[in-house]
């Protein structure tokens, strides 16, 4: 089932230049542009209407952090070959890739860690993160540089971390936690804002 799915989207992949090119672009920048999304929403969530997406881009983060790290520790013992390496002539290789181990998906744990994450505090926004996460482990499968199993032990990796930091105690201390770095930036911004200049007697 694996090389079946693998090879079924791999040859599709080959086969549509109008597909290859943006989703190879998307799954090139995923990685950045999940990152970059949680930096710029907790920089400018600011204000206590806006905390509970501070919330969220700080539990997300940290879900992410702990999938990832559970995950080098599976890669290492499971130390399962990607696909361009097992079937170098079979599979096409559609971008550069060390031949490290490749099971559990890192890309797939830490998106869906990080949707997962928000998707528990904020059903619209995470549904969208969540299809972001999907079509990034599509990708990854269809360029050649992860088998099906792997994007989906990602994936189940990446929501379980969220889902175990949203167990009431935990969740409580990541609040806190956002709550104290929120005041910390908060505070340097209002430090950083130039005195407004005196306004002159009105006649």
């Amino acid at each position: 089932m694996d090389w079946s799915i693998l090879h079924t989207l791999n040859n599709f992949l080959y086969q549509h230049d109008a597909v290859e090119d943006p989703l190879l672009f998307y799954v090139n920048i995923s990685e950045a542009l999940f990152v970059a999304t949680l930096v710029v929403v907790f920089l400018f969530a600011n204000g206590a209407r806006r905390r509970a997406w501070r919330r969220a881009t700080v539990a997300a983060g940290l879900s992410a952090g702990l999938a990832l790290a559970i995950g080098k520790v599976i890669s290492e013992l499971v130390d399962r070959a990607r696909p361009f390496v097992t079937d170098p002539h079979g599979v096409h290789l559609f971008s550069g890739h060390a031949a490290d181990p490749g099971f559990p998906s890192d890309h797939a744990t830490g998106a869906f860690a990080v949707a997962m994450a928000i998707w528990l505090r904020n059903r619209r926004w995470g549904t969208v993160a969540l299809i972001a996460a999907a079509v990034l482990s599509v990708g990854r499968v269809a360029i050649g540089v992860h088998y099906p199993s792997d994007v989906l032990a990602g994936a189940a990796l990446g929501c379980a971390a969220a889902l175990v930091l949203f167990i009431r105690p935990l969740r409580e201390l990541v609040d806190r936690l956002s709550d104290l770095l929120g005041g910390v930036l908060e505070r340097g911004l209002r430090r950083l804002r130039p005195l407004r200049p005196a306004q002159p007697p009105s006649r």
